[in-house]
């Protein structure tokens, strides 16, 4: 399987090199990156899912989430990570070694299977992306929930307009993330052709900097609401880069 070309020629330098996965899967490094927030953010994914369900997670995830979920989720529950890269996936496999309850395979989260989920996971991973694979990536994701199932996105956002990080991220956003900014625009809900289908909350942390969405699948007999309930003060939508 080939790697998407917008992965191939942007994030080479982070995924694609056996000699970046050992540098950047550690967990000072993400905690870093994160600006010390990634074991909260963590966190806020992991709580979401329940012990005893299956649950997709879009791709491979540096530092120790995916140990975590998998954690999470045991003993009876089950966790199958998906990744396009061969690299990617050969490494987490060795991670997850220990935890029998977790799986990796090599597949496209824009197409990740017939199989239905309890839950499914995207961590940070739609920032990633151009707008129109984050289109195909919310869809595929959102299809192979079953009714009553959520799915969770962690991932950045637009931080409050006096977040003193506001204009690094904007900085870093144009020289190492070019589909980032797409998030300080749009909700994720947009990027889903059924949103109706489900019913969207969304929690602000560290200032409005990162985002966690859940999309709750409306189970038999009933509709999802189509707007977003906000947890916490209403962050500033469409505003304006520094």
């Amino acid at each position: 399987m080939a790697v998407p070309d917008y992965l191939a020629q942007t994030y080479t330098w982070a995924y694609l090199r056996p000699r970046a996965v050992r540098l950047l899967d550690r967990e000072v490094v993400v905690n870093a990156i994160l600006w010390g927030n990634y074991s909260r953010l963590v966190r806020a994914a992991c709580a979401q899912f329940h012990p005893g369900e299956h649950v997709l997670q879009a791709a491979s995830v540096y530092g120790s989430q995916p140990l975590q979920l998998a954690d999470r989720l045991a003993p009876a529950g089950r966790l199958t990570v998906i990744d396009v890269s061969r690299l990617q996936v050969e490494h987490l496999r060795a991670k997850l070694a220990t935890r029998a309850n977790a799986s990796v395979r090599l597949a496209d989260a824009t197409a990740p299977g017939p199989e239905t989920y309890d839950g499914v996971c995207c961590f940070f991973l739609l920032h990633e992306m151009p707008d129109a694979y984050k289109s195909r990536t919310v869809n595929a994701l959102l299809a192979r929930l079953k009714p009553g199932g959520r799915a969770v996105f962690v991932d950045y956002a637009a931080p409050r307009w006096f977040h003193p990080l506001r204009g690094v991220m904007w900085l870093v956003n144009r020289w190492l993330e070019p589909y980032a900014a797409s998030l300080w625009r749009n909700p994720i809900a947009s990027f889903a052709e059924r949103a109706d289908q489900f019913h969207w909350t969304e929690r602000r942390l560290f200032l409005g900097l990162y985002q966690v969405v859940v999309a709750h699948r409306s189970g038999p007999g009933r509709r999802a609401a189509a707007h977003l309930r906000y947890a916490g003060p209403s962050p500033e939508r469409n505003s304006p880069a520094p």
